[in-house]
Formats: structure tokens, sequence, C-alpha cells
């Protein structure tokens, strides 16, 4: 990382520099506010209160993209509050090891990286379900709930959609996993739990699987037709936006895709022939469908 220190004290500050250096980092020092803008981009500052009674104000916001962590002799308001308020992340009261600023710095190197990651992940998650229609209804069921879907994209964009909408943490498990049953038991009570490959449950776990989701908030997904069971089922209807490249969809949900996608680019006799079905049974899909075929 690339850090500024800004301290007048010059041993202090070229202890902190040296010890920085030595684990990778690089560094510039300054002593004064007006040498520290040079227009370069910091990852950290280091910044102290007490510089010859120089604002440093301009400083925090001038570096407000960064991590400012004040080195402060004495804990006031002028030294800690304000400067908190205006900005700064952290603090650290003098005279300090170097190994507790060196914590505080890996803390929130760590707490960058992982709030780039997570926002990478949410950009990712809304541009992959955005295609994916969900009834505005379901999305206000009482947990626990099961989900019967031919796609499994679908089944994911519910529980992802259903947890923001709720504002709740959602927390993933794969009943294929052999520490499934385990897992859920260590989870907070207000955490959404997302469940998937319920097809893949022996039904000899059956009960002891129901007893442990009869009180959590769990949606439960299955690949496959659920029946038999004394849990509200939704059957998620399939969407022409989900077949892709690699996916492998029932027959008649292939049929219904191709239908509502290509009608447009071949005429009937063209279209009935590509999917091996007379004019006939082309009209009748369309029928038990709902499409209608624009002219």
């Amino acid at each position: 990382m690339k850090i500024l220190i800004l301290e007048n004290e010059i041993y202090l500050a070229q202890s902190i520099s040296a010890k920085l250096t030595e684990l990778g980092h690089q560094c510039d020092n300054f002593s004064s506010i007006k040498e520290a803008f040079r227009g370069n981009a910091y990852d950290v500052v280091l910044l102290s209160t007490n510089i010859n009674g120089q604002d440093f104000y301009p400083i925090i916001e001038a570096y407000k993209d960064a991590v400012v962590i004040l080195m402060v002799s004495y804990i006031s308001n002028d030294t800690v509050s304000k400067p908190l308020s205006a900005g700064a992340k952290d603090y650290i009261q003098k005279p300090f090891m170097i190994e507790d600023l060196i914590r505080k710095i890996e803390h929130f190197q760590n707490y960058e990286r992982l709030k780039h990651l997570s926002s990478t992940y949410e950009n990712y998650i809304q541009h992959t379900f955005q295609s994916v229609g969900i009834d505005e209804e379901h999305l206000s069921s009482t947990l626990p709930v099961f989900l019967s879907c031919s796609n499994q994209k679908q089944c994911d964009a519910f529980a992802f959609k259903y947890a923001d909408k709720q504002n709740k943490p959602l927390h993933f498990i794969s009943l294929t996993s052999s520490k499934a049953f385990h897992e859920i038991t260590t989870l907070p009570e207000n955490t959404i739990i997302y469940l998937s490959d319920f097809q893949a449950l022996k039904k000899s776990d059956y009960v002891t699987f129901f007893n442990l989701i009869s009180s959590r908030k769990a949606i439960i997904s299955s690949t496959e037709k659920i029946v038999d069971i004394e849990y509200p089922i939704i059957e998620m209807k399939s969407h022409n936006q989900l077949f892709e490249h690699g996916d492998i969809l029932p027959i008649e949900d292939y049929v219904k895709y191709i239908v509502l996608n290509y009608q447009h680019k071949f005429p009937d006799t063209e279209l009935s022939k590509k999917l091996g079905i007379s004019r006939k049974s082309l009209w009748e899909k369309r029928k038990k469908y709902g499409i209608v075929k624009k002219k």
C-alpha cells in the first residue's frame, strides 16, 4: 500500500516509515500540511493532529478516499471526535506500539478488500438475476417455503430478491453437503437460509430436516416436483429469458422458448418444421402457453 505519514516529530515519522517499509509498504514522510499536497494518491494517511498548530482538516478532505488514521497526543473533542466526524476513520494515541498501528492498518486493508469484494458480488448478482421475473406477491411469503423450479436460476433469484426485500442477511447451504444439518443449527435466528438441492435429500432424512427448519426463516429449492409435504410450495414458472448457452431445459420449456423468440423470424410452416411438429400442434402449443403471435 501507499502510505502518507504526516508528522512533525521526525524520529517518530522515520521509525514508522522504516517498519512499514520492511513490511512492503511504500511510505512518504512530510512534516507540514503544505508538503502533503502533491497530488499523489494514497491508500492510508497517518495524520498527526499536532502539527505546529496547522489546520489538518484540509488533509482529511483531500484524502477522503483513503483510510485516515489520526495520531493524537491526547483524546479530546478537537483531536478525535471532530476529525472522525469530518471523515477520519480511526485514531491511535501516542506513545503507541508500532504493532498496534500495523494492526489498525491491516484491519482497514482487509475492510477495504471485503468492501470491494462485496460490491463486485452485488453487481454480479444484480446483473445475473435482472432478467429473471419473480411474482412480487411471492416475495411476501411466510418462511419456511419450498420452491419447485425447472431452472435453478429461478430459485436462486427468488432467494436473493427475497432477502434483499426483507433487508436480512442470506446464508446459502447446499443439501448435498454432509455438514448441511449442522450448519443450519449454528446460524442466527434472524438469518434467512437458502437451502438448495432438496431433491438430493434422502427421504429417510426428511423428518430430521423438517424439524430443523420448522422454526427457521428457510427457503428450500428443488429442481424436481415437490409432493407430500406440509409446507407451502411455490411452483416457479419458466421465463424465456432464462434459456442460456449451456442450460438444459425440459422439452416443453424449450418449445415455449423457441416459439416466443423465433415466431417473428420464421413463418409457422418453417417454425413448426424446425421444431418437428405440425402447424396444428404449433397452434395448440401457443394456446396452451398463452402465447399471442404478433402480426
